[in-house]
């Protein structure tokens, strides 16, 4: 019987693997073009506050259409959802491709080609966020967060090391690439199974403003999802500095685009190895306080990384740190859908994106903003003391997350 259930768990269905290879190509797309992308505005410009007004450009568009593209999600097929949004990250790439390729010397095209990025994003993300949980077998919910976060953390080592490589080839090469990815991507998502899931049906854009309310209150309503949602949000967008790696690469390590695609795939493995580990043993106990453990690690460990100007070391900070973020994923992935019904979960998980996207892209905004005040090191230090500061308040005002042990206690009905 025992072993039964332990073949049973180990077989997933074609769908789920399809999303994994899903999440692998879009990964390695995205934070290869994004990290490349940095640099190259770096190059153009010198200024680290350029580099924050990078995510600035990626985060308004993503921020102003989430509610609505959350709605989508609830109410048609997510696949076809899905496809849309990456058609407009291929017309991204493919454009950023055409304009580097003339060897630019203005950055105000490349900002305007990231906000059709960031719409795009807003467009796919919550619905292929929503699919993990709607194809996964009840039994493997966990286990398929876990692999997906190890397909996602794969796609990140490979890609910046791969648009590193080719951008000291050809400075377009990287965003060509990225495109075909993004095709790829699409294909495997619109050749899964449809599924037979709730919908909201096709109602009217009023209706679509009263369905992202809706998701608003729902979310304010839950403290647990609401204490998870806001603890990245303020978290990582103080302590947050992946904006600043063009600049640490240069500055503080003296390296290059393969050095910098080296500091970005350091961080990817740091994810994928513990994502890995923990898709064969799960975080089962202890939830709440383990995730408030692991963003205050996070905060330390980004603390020593302002003061480190060795190469290797930096590579092993950047891998430690990125191992604590992804268990902070983990949690976070698999509590918050867990805990939002499934004809809301398109909504929740569109303004989950938004908090993300906040503390991502306007947590680059405010390193670059605090590293032309303070420098780079001041702006790394000021962050990590803030991350230390939100878990602090965190563990204080958010018992019902605190005290959180088991996944199936937080359940919806």
């Amino acid at each position: 019987m025992n072993e039964r259930a332990v073949g049973e768990r180990q077989r997933l269905p074609f769908a789920v693997w399809a999303l994994l290879a899903t999440s692998f190509l879009t990964s390695f797309a995205t934070i290869g073009q994004i990290t490349i992308l940095g640099k190259q505005v770096f190059d153009m410009t010198g200024r680290e506050l350029d580099l924050g007004l990078l995510g600035l450009a990626e985060f308004l568009p993503l921020a102003l259409a989430a509610p609505f593209t959350g709605a989508l999600a609830d109410r048609f097929d997510r696949r076809r959802v899905f496809a849309a949004g990456i058609a407009g990250e291929v017309m991204t790439s493919i454009g950023l491709f055409l304009y580097v390729s003339t060897d630019p010397t203005r950055v105000q095209p490349i900002f305007a080609l990231v906000v059709v990025y960031g719409l795009s994003r807003a467009l796919a993300s919550p619905a292929v966020r929503a699919l993990a949980i709607d194809i996964a077998p009840p039994e493997s919910i966990e286990r398929v967060i876990a692999l997906r976060s190890v397909a996602f953390q794969a796609g990140g080592i490979l890609g910046p090391v791969a648009a590193g490589f080719l951008f000291v080839a050809d400075i377009a090469a990287p965003y060509a690439v990225s495109a075909v990815a993004y095709v790829l991507a699409a294909v495997l998502v619109s050749a899964t199974p449809k599924l037979a899931t709730r919908r909201l049906g096709t109602r009217g854009g009023m209706q679509a403003l009263r369905d992202a309310r809706d998701g608003l209150r729902f979310i304010r309503r839950q403290p647990v999802i609401f204490g998870a949602i806001s603890l990245d949000l303020f978290a990582v967008l103080l302590g947050g500095i992946v904006a600043l790696l063009p600049a640490i690469a240069e500055e503080r390590l003296g390296v290059g685009a393969v050095g910098l695609g080296g500091l970005r795939a350091a961080i990817s493995t740091g994810a994928a190895t513990t994502a890995l580990a923990l898709s064969f043993r799960p975080v089962r106990r202890h939830v709440g306080v383990i995730l408030l453990g692991v963003v205050g690690a996070f905060g330390i460990v980004h603390l020593a990384i302002a003061f480190t100007t060795a190469y290797a070391l930096a590579c092993v900070l950047f891998f430690a740190a990125a191992a604590l973020d992804s268990v902070s994923v983990f949690i976070r992935s698999t509590l918050i859908p867990l805990a939002t019904p499934e004809d809301m979960r398109g909504r929740v998980l569109a303004v989950e994106n938004v908090f993300i996207g906040a503390s991502n892209e306007m947590g680059a905004v405010e390193s670059g903003v605090t590293a032309a005040v303070f420098g780079l090191v001041g702006a790394m230090v000021f962050g990590s003391v803030g991350t230390l500061l939100v878990v602090g308040l965190w563990w204080r005002f958010f018992p019902a997350l605190r005290n959180v042990d088991r996944f199936d206690e937080i359940r919806a009905i």
